[in-house]
């Protein structure tokens, strides 16, 4: 999985198809390589919006500039036709933009609780039965499977928060159950207090999940 840190990437936009974009009077919004979609609701972005001009009866018309239509929580430099934007600033209106698409949500100090796509969910809540962790099978996710890790991370003082976004599900979920198969396998096998006859109710219900039992 790729780490997309706001706190450092710079996303440079074409400034002609940014204008272009403003001036469609058109929802749209920018992805991280920079380019225009006008179905942000399908895409990563860092900005999502709509130029709406005021009506020349109520105020007098004046050239909109980027800087003024992106929004004081964006910082933005211009060279050669293009414009870098620095993003962390927006980064609780980014967290809404993308929140539906995410996989995951890293955004808080209870850390991860559920995962986004039911399949994968499944997988989350009976392998906790075993003491197998969502942060464990997300630390899984970000170093085995495709993916944007989308977030505002430093060093002093540390803060850290993210989103979790996985190009496929299928084999995010075949990675995972793999994964956790293997090491409930071992904790049946090796375990004491994971001997068939010790298990609860539920921890069968979850080794049968897996095919354990």
């Amino acid at each position: 999985m790729k780490k997309f840190n706001l706190f450092k990437e710079i996303v440079i936009v074409d400034k002609n198809d940014l204008l272009q974009a403003i001036n469609s009077q058109k929802e749209f919004g920018i992805k991280l390589d920079g380019t225009i979609t006008y179905t942000p609701e399908e895409e990563i972005v860092i900005f999502k919006g709509k130029h709406t001009p005021k009506p020349v009866a109520l105020a007098p018309a004046k050239t909109l500039s980027i800087a003024d239509f992106l929004g004081h929580e964006y910082k933005t430099a211009e060279s050669e036709g293009k414009i870098g934007i620095k993003a962390a600033g927006a980064w609780r209106e980014i967290i809404k933009y993308n929140y539906d698409l995410a996989l995951y949500d890293d955004t808080t100090n209870d850390g991860v609780a559920e995962f986004g796509d039911k399949d994968l969910e499944n997988i989350g809540w009976y392998a906790d039965e075993f003491d197998i962790s969502y942060r464990e099978l997300i630390d899984v996710i970000e170093e085995k499977c495709a993916g944007t890790l989308l977030c505002i991370e430093q060093e002093e003082p540390y803060q850290f928060s993210g989103l979790g976004f996985v190009e496929d599900t299928k084999a995010c979920y075949e990675t995972l159950f793999a994964y956790a198969k293997e090491k409930i396998a071992h904790k049946l096998q090796t375990d004491e207090l994971y001997k068939e006859e010790n298990l609860s109710d539920d921890e069968k219900e979850a080794a049968e999940f897996f095919g354990l039992l």
